[in-house]
């Protein structure tokens, strides 16, 4: 019996994975369709099996289906080279062990699939579909926002409290609203509150609800955003800004699911998921007394860290696309494309205002644009202007030779800092830093490479295998 079935219609994938898992000794039998496995499987049964998303004459996902009904112990694999939220979901939705996008590095690939090999038991039964798709805008190849979709797709059967972390314009609701719409309470309301825009004297009514006569202007009784989300999902977003007398009638409601309305005698019982998100760091705000830290440790069961974009340049492409067809739509108009010198300059440019602010430019261009091939004289200043500065590169030695200076300047200040406080010797200095070193260097050159470890070894003149471990090490996130 072979160890591990690969079923792709392109035969170099095929070719690379069989070479791989060769050479740990795995054996393997490839096949170029659906059909051809599911004639297989009558006779006999892999360990694992491997099978991409889309081929020709049948789908990974339609095989995946059709392999849980018959053999529901069998743990299968989807590789796919589209990077959509949807794809991920359905995956896990219709009992995939794991979601392996495209292009992905092969080391990785057989170290899932030895981690398959080692527990052929586990079953998978994600019975429920989404009922609703229109969570589109949620996009990313990259390494990162392929994370995202691994957790999303996870969670797809729970309604476990979720804290959702990312700087502002990164798409904290959409990450909060496909959580929701993924979940068991997909055909109940999806209530979202911005704590920072609603007035402190008003934010407890707002998640409360009020009584007739509780205060001026209390003419009728009104339901809470926790009663109007009851059975379904309440977003909290930028909770880090609730006032912390508020925090207490939070925590108690997430512990006893129950409350009082302002002014109110009777509590309310309330069955609400509650997902959460930032772009602060909470656990500063516990050091500082600004956030509660029993309240912190309540909504921070399961994280999601969203990358900003300037982390995920691989991405701007996609997503421009996205939305310049998104507002030809909307408008009326002909679709319109970037150049390639439009793109490089786009991903040049920093984008503070992340996600958002690249929407709102492809707006702009789907407006202002007079072609339907957008050059980079129809870039906007704010694009155009700033490309420069915003590059992270430079153009002569002199000025490496500045940022050399000024970098290992900014360390021994640092460094003497570090060592006044340190006159007893209780830290292990030159590990602590050695490890923030080390993780900086890998961090960065990584995010350089795309993820890319072969690329990362070859810069840094070191072996992949290291790179391998120091991810491991300092727990990167590539």
């Amino acid at each position: 019996m072979s160890s591990v079935w690969i079923v792709d219609d392109d035969s170099s994938i095929r070719w690379v994975l069989e070479k791989a898992l060769a050479r740990q000794h795995f054996s393997c039998k490839s096949f170029s369709s659906a059909s051809d496995v599911l004639l297989a499987l009558e006779s006999e049964l892999p360990r694992v099996l491997v099978s991409d998303i889309r081929m020709p004459g049948g789908s990974g996902l339609d095989l995946l289906e059709q392999i849980k009904v018959r053999y529901p112990n069998l743990p299968v694999i989807i590789m796919t080279a589209f990077s959509d939220l949807d794809s991920a979901v359905s995956s896990f939705q219709k009992g995939a062990f794991d979601y392996l996008p495209k292009p992905f590095d092969v080391g990785s690939a057989v170290k899932l699939i030895t981690r398959v090999l080692g527990d052929t038991k586990q079953e998978f039964d994600q019975e429920k579909t989404a009922s609703d798709n229109s969570i589109g805008d949620l996009l990313g190849k990259a390494p990162k926002m392929q994370e995202i979709f691994r957790i999303v797709g996870r969670l797809s059967k729970s309604s476990t409290t979720v804290l959702v972390n990312g700087e502002t314009g990164t798409g904290k609701e959409l990450v909060a609203r496909a959580l929701h719409q993924h979940s068991p309470r997909a055909e109940k309301p999806f209530i979202a509150l911005n704590m920072a825009a609603i007035p402190k004297d008003l934010l407890e009514s707002e998640l409360f609800g009020h009584e007739r006569g509780a205060f001026t202007g209390a003419q009728v009784s009104r339901k809470g955003r926790f009663e109007q989300a009851d059975g379904g999902t309440l977003f909290l977003d930028e909770i880090g800004d609730m006032p912390i007398e508020l925090q207490t009638r939070l925590l108690r409601v997430l512990s006893e699911g129950k409350f009082y309305r302002v002014g109110g005698i009777t509590p309310v019982k309330t069955n609400v998921r509650v997902i959460a998100a930032t772009h602060q760091n909470l656990e500063e705000r516990v050091k500082k007394n600004l956030f509660r830290e029993d309240l912190f440790h309540r909504i921070n069961v399961i994280r999601i860290k969203i990358p900003p974009l300037r982390e995920r340049l691989d991405d701007i492409e996609l997503l421009t696309d996205f939305f310049l067809e998104k507002f030809s739509n909307r408008l009326g108009v002909e679709k319109k494309t970037l150049s390639q010198d439009s793109v490089k300059i786009m991903k040049n440019f920093k984008f503070p205002g992340n996600v958002r602010q690249l929407e709102n430019v492809c707006h702009w261009l789907t407006v202002m644009s007079p072609g339907k091939v957008i050059s980079p004289n129809d870039l906007p200043a704010e694009i155009t202007d700033n490309s420069n500065e915003n590059r992270g590169s430079f153009e002569t030695q002199n000025d490496i030779d500045n940022i050399k200076d000024s970098w290992e300047a900014i360390l021994e200040t640092q460094l003497g800092v570090l060592l006044d406080n340190n006159r007893g010797g209780n830290k292990d200095l030159y590990q602590e830093l050695l490890g923030v070193f080390e993780s900086t260097v890998f961090s960065a050159t990584l995010r350089r490479t795309k993820g890319r470890r072969v690329d990362c070894a070859k810069l840094l003149k070191v072996g992949r295998n290291t790179v391998t471990k120091k991810i491991q090490e300092l727990n990167l996130p590539f």
